[in-house]
């Protein structure tokens, strides 16, 4: 699930941003003036930033020049009514990656998020972490407690799956398109045999089946 960090003193559009992007599946925290807004990025993972130049405190060209001070590379899309092209030019000099118009249709902004998030030079995560499970995708290894799980390549595929959608109900078919092929054979049993073997090696606790829908890993999700 991507975290959305949204930064915007307006409180009637923080909040429509706000609700909108949870709708659509996005975690979102919510910063209403710069020196907020630089406090969770600092201190938090997010993939996108949507940032106000028009802010209080300090404003979103003053906030793109401490992340790069701070070595904070997390993509930055900047909404701002300020249109004319040496505003747009300075936004994306200092690190940002797309510049938005207000007002806007939220169905670009949403396709702006998507462009962003799926760029070769977006972020990438090699660690991920919920609770005491660890998954290191250079190594290949996976840790419970500390103590290494040895898991074939499928389980593996499929662990990093459910790690990387924690929260999130995956159906077969979704695990099954991911995991396996598309042309999967959805009558067989393959699916929920991998699962009884890869969590008879975690723990029954970590995994868990919501009848009738799929399954999920519930939990906070760290990401490196």
């Amino acid at each position: 699930m991507l975290k959305i960090l949204l930064i915007e003193d307006e409180p009637r559009l923080n909040e429509h941003l706000r609700k909108g992007l949870v709708q659509q599946g996005y975690t979102v925290d919510a910063a209403f003036n710069g020196s907020e807004g630089l406090e969770l990025a600092s201190s938090a993972q997010y993939d996108v930033v949507v940032l106000d130049v028009m802010l209080p405190g300090q404003s979103g060209f003053d906030i793109l020049d401490n992340f790069k001070r701070f070595n904070i590379k997390t993509p930055v899309i900047i909404i701002s009514a300020l249109s004319n092209s040496e505003r747009v030019i300075e936004g994306l000099d200092k690190g940002a990656v797309d510049y938005i118009k207000k007002p806007f249709d939220f169905g670009e902004f949403l396709a702006r998020i998507r462009a962003v998030t799926r760029k070769p030079g977006g972020r990438h995560y090699t660690y991920y972490r919920v609770g005491d499970l660890e998954m290191d995708l250079i190594s290949r290894k996976v840790l419970l407690q500390k103590n290494e799980l040895m898991l074939t390549k499928r389980e593996f595929t499929l662990l990093e799956l459910l790690m990387t959608n924690c929260n999130r109900v995956l159906s077969k078919t979704e695990i099954a398109e991911k995991v396996w092929e598309v042309n999967f054979d959805m009558s067989s049993n393959v699916i929920e045999v991998h699962l009884s073997q890869l969590r008879k090696k975690l723990s029954d606790t970590i995994i868990h089946t919501k009848v009738g829908m799929g399954y999920y890993i519930e939990g906070e999700l760290i990401r490196q």
